[in-house]
């Protein structure tokens, strides 16, 4: 059948008129790279505070930083919408989700040493209470990944009851931490702002999730083979302590490579939030002994 034809044949199912749609692509204009990117929209959202001109470059760093979180997200829908997952599918989105971290990882070096050590700790106290903590797209990507009991570290696992409900969970979790005081019972504003904003959705998507995770979608494969394992496992760690160790590093080179011990913007306690040892979040639990889970995050 030629294209013609199959093109008739198209619309036609639709209930369409073909004849109607070929006229109107008589008078479409060619479609150009820029237009199909969106190049100037794109190159149009750096919206700087200050005058600093490495503020630029943070800001299009972190906007970088969210395409690449989205990427992920494409990829885990995927995983997480398949009724039935068989090896070959999951390994290829694993391989994609590993790039796409690795990217992450290697990316920090934007960060670490393409911005002027005092203007950036000038200009970051215009961005008060904003924090990369408030970046949902973290939190998205935990819930497609795994069970909530596997982002509830073992402080927090002991403040759960025997059977708790997704809003106990929710309590619970390890990122809460950055901004709730468990002593007095107060939050941060930048929690604050985060949670009006975010929570709802995140409790909608958990409830969604359950049952349907990756961590989930692995179980339910009988005997997956160890090349299978290794690709989780790589992800695991690269996700949950490489990524988070570099993101510490940055951190202590800015707030503390001259012992200042600078607050961050959102009031958290970063030396001990960041570090993957006291978030102890994991992917997939099971696939890791009990000694590596003992030293997570402490090579």
């Amino acid at each position: 059948m030629n294209t013609n034809k199959k093109i008739q044949k198209k619309y036609e199912e639709l209930g369409e008129n073909p004849e109607t749609y070929l006229q109107g692509l008589l008078h479409a204009k060619p479609i150009a790279y820029w237009d199909y990117v969106e190049v100037d929209t794109l190159l149009s959202l750096q919206k700087p505070r200050t005058d600093f001109k490495d503020e630029t470059i943070f800001i299009m760093y972190h906007q970088v930083t969210e395409l690449l979180l989205k990427m992920m997200r494409h990829e885990i829908k995927q995983i997480v919408e398949e009724k039935k997952v068989d090896e070959p599918f999951l390994i290829e989105k694993i391989n994609r989700l590993n790039r796409y971290t690795t990217m992450l990882i290697t990316s920090f070096d934007i960060m670490k040493d393409g911005m002027n050590y005092d203007d950036y700790n000038t200009f970051r106290t215009t961005l008060t209470p904003a924090s990369g903590f408030q970046s949902a797209q973290f939190r998205f990507i935990e819930l497609y990944c795994t069970r909530l009991e596997n982002l509830v570290n073992s402080e927090g696992k002991k403040r759960l009851p025997e059977h708790p409900t997704l809003e106990e969970y929710f309590e619970q979790l390890y990122w809460k931490d950055a901004g709730f005081d468990r002593k007095s019972h107060k939050k941060t504003l930048t929690l604050i702002q985060f949670e009006e904003r975010y929570l709802e959705e995140l409790m909608i998507l958990a409830k969604k999730n359950k049952g349907k995770t990756i961590e989930d979608k692995v179980l339910q494969i009988q005997d997956p083979s160890e090349h299978l394992k290794q690709k989780l496992k790589e992800f695991d760690h690269l996700y949950n302590v490489k990524w988070p160790m570099v993101h510490l590093k940055t951190a202590q080179h800015y707030l503390n490579s001259k012992g200042e011990n600078k607050a961050a913007t959102g009031g958290s306690e970063w030396k001990k939030y960041l570090h993957p040892k006291y978030q102890q979040r994991k992917f997939f639990p099971l696939l890791w002994s009990e000694e590596e889970k003992k030293n997570w995050g402490t090579e």
